[in-house]
């Protein structure tokens, strides 16, 4: 079995005046940022606002994401607390000819390590076709992975536990497991990951670095000089000054004004945020023409 490797953006999720999902939208964004240098995209993490999406709406979209010209390039994350839901939106997924998987524990309740060990192994009992990308990030479901955990579900599960995001930096330096992708949430990684032997990165901000990072990644294994990583640092810094879905969704609505559409209770920068995002890129010489340029 192949690692999961490369440049993976987190996908946005493009959404109608009305706040419905606009699936043609969706998928023409992920095709589109995968033309510009993604190895592949996430669906339905965090940065696509997948807790606040509909089941049904979901659905809808795997359907249609099933006839997309790079159907074999995304991982499909599930953005659900229920574990029946969860393990049916595989399914729908699986019979669609998806397989690889973001999945993050629940949010919300307090648990430690032996409890996301069963949480997984009910997963992994009832789809064992799967391929699962542990999600790591504290931050957003009140839990962190130990290497201990991660060890043992590997032990338990070689052939459907592949690989983890690790958005909490708590495991990309000493995990390491043989043909198992390590893949850091953030391009400030994605250098010093590919030196520690990560597989690369999955990360929010390649929805508009997607070029940039790609030229990291390709510069590192071709032994080039980094002539783009600085850049590419410099640029997530300034979004990590704002929540990446309102800083990102503030971006692209330079281009085209339906990024402006954001599920409550998130919200675009407001004037002077987003006044102060774009003077910074333009001072890095990075603007949304340059960041889609051939």
């Amino acid at each position: 079995m192949s690692k999961i490797k490369g440049v993976y953006a987190a996908g946005l999720s493009i959404l109608n005046d009305d706040l419905t999902l606009n699936i043609d939208k969706t998928i023409s964004h992920s095709e589109n940022i995968i033309d510009l240098g993604c190895h592949g995209v996430a669906i339905f993490g965090s940065t696509g606002q997948a807790q606040l999406i509909s089941v049904m709406e979901k659905i809808e979209l795997l359907n249609k994401l099933s006839q997309s010209k790079h159907k074999k390039n995304y991982i499909i994350g599930t953005g659900l607390n229920s574990l029946g839901e969860t393990i049916n939106l595989m399914k729908v997924a699986l019979s669609l000819g998806f397989e690889k998987f973001l999945i993050m524990p629940p949010a919300y309740y307090k648990y430690e390590d032996n409890e996301v060990i069963k949480f997984y192994t009910k997963i992994v009992e009832n789809i064992p076709e799967s391929k699962i990308i542990l999600y790591n990030f504290e931050k957003l479901c009140g839990y962190k992975f130990s290497i201990d955990c991660i060890t043992k579900l590997v032990k338990r599960f070689p052939n459907q536990i592949v690989g983890v995001k690790d958005s909490t930096y708590n495991l990309f330096e000493n995990l390491k497991l043989e043909n198992f992708s390590v893949l850091p949430g953030s391009e400030l990684k994605l250098l010093k990951g590919l030196e520690l032997g990560c597989s690369g990165i999955i990360t929010a901000t390649c929805n508009v670095t997607a070029q940039l990072s790609r030229k990291v990644y390709d510069d590192f294994f071709s032994n080039n000089h980094q002539s783009n990583n600085k850049k590419l640092c410099d640029v997530r810094i300034a979004f990590d000054k704002y929540n990446l879905i309102s800083g990102l969704h503030t971006y692209c609505s330079q281009e085209d004004q339906i990024y402006k559409n954001i599920l409550p209770p998130l919200r675009l920068l407001n004037h002077n945020e987003e006044k102060k995002l774009l003077e910074t890129l333009k001072s890095l010489n990075f603007t949304i023409e340059s960041s889609k340029a051939a």
